[in-house]
Parts: structure tokens; C-alpha cells; sequence
């Protein structure tokens, strides 16, 4: 018995519409379902949503609620911003500069690139105040990705009993660390 994949990630929105409207100008997702409902089917709960579906690629789905009798949407205080985010990942560093420059021209203020040895990132919110992601592979990324794999389960172990960062992977940051 396994997983076969993610069917979809759902997420709360504040406006449906908006949120289609968002994703496929700035992401060129494809709004591809929206069901909506008085009732929830789960728990027969009396309670209007709209719940809209969208092609985040390769059979990948980000679904999202509109729920407008439910109290305005917060987050956890707790999680730091940067902890919840919802990360895609796109073919290499100049697709990602191109999304970078357009959602800046789009008013939309990214983060980044990042340098995370084995991919690159920008950072950047939705209109929901969900933090996004855009990663592309390092064009070593394979080598990295083996040295990564022979430490896991000792850094895994390490951190388990002294909740401190592990080194066994100390150089995927290093670089960036020294050009500050």
C-alpha cells in the first residue's frame, strides 16, 4: 500500500474570483474546476463555499475555499511567516528570473533569488496572504542531492536529541553566508 501522489492542496481564500484571476495572470495556472456547495458533504454541516481548482502543473492541483459566513481569515502567530508557504517548482533560472521580472511589473513584490545550493528561489504573497514559492533545479543539483541523501537520516537523529542545526549540510548555506 503507498501514495500514488498529492490529489490537490486546498487552502482558504478571501475572494474566489480574485484568487482565479491572480493565480492564472501572474502564475499561468488554468482555472480548471469550481464547485460549490450550501453544505459541506463530509459533515453535512450547513455551511455556503465556493471551492475552485487550479492546474499547477504535471497533474498537480491547488484548490482553494471562499467560506463567507466564516470569521476573516488569519494564520497562526506562532508560525513564523516564512514557515507556511506553498513552494512550485519551474525549468530552470531564466524561467524563474522571467516570473520574477513579471510579477514586479505586476506590482507584486518578490524576494530573491535565493541560493539554496541545490535550487534557487524567489519568494513573493498571494492576494490571501499565502507566502509563494518559485524554485528551479542548481545545475548540480543531482551530486548535491547525493550528499544530501547520505547524511539525512544523522542529521535527522542529531537534531532529534539536541534541537540544534546539524553541520552535516552546513555548505548548502556557507556561500551565501560569507557574501554577507
Amino acid at each position: 500500500m503507498k501514495i500514488e501522489k498529492i490529489h490537490h492542496v486546498a487552502y482558504r481564500c478571501k475572494d474566489a474570483k480574485e484568487t482565479v484571476e491572480w493565480y492564472t495572470k501572474n502564475l499561468n495556472m488554468d482555472f480548471i474546476l469550481a464547485i460549490a456547495e450550501d453544505h459541506v458533504p463530509s459533515t453535512h454541516e450547513p455551511d455556503p463555499y465556493m471551492h475552485i481548482f487550479l492546474d499547477a502543473g504535471d497533474g498537480n492541483v491547488l484548490a482553494f475555499f471562499e467560506l463567507p459566513t466564516k470569521p476573516e481569515m488569519g494564520r497562526d502567530p506562532n508560525t513564523p511567516v516564512w514557515v507556511q508557504h506553498i513552494a512550485f517548482k519551474v525549468k530552470d533560472r531564466d524561467t524563474l528570473l522571467q516570473f520574477k521580472d513579471n510579477l514586479e511589473k505586476n506590482g507584486i513584490q518578490v524576494l530573491g533569488v535565493t541560493d539554496h545550493s541545490i535550487f534557487h528561489s524567489i519568494y513573493f504573497f498571494d492576494p490571501n496572504g499565502h507566502r509563494i514559492e518559485l524554485a528551479c533545479p542548481d545545475p548540480d543539483e543531482d551530486a548535491m542531492l547525493k550528499k544530501l541523501d547520505a547524511v539525512k537520516w544523522d542529521m535527522l537523529e542529531e537534531w532529534s536529541k539536541t534541537k540544534k542545526a546539524p553541520r552535516h549540510a552546513a555548505w548548502m548555506h556557507e556561500k551565501e553566508l560569507s557574501d554577507v
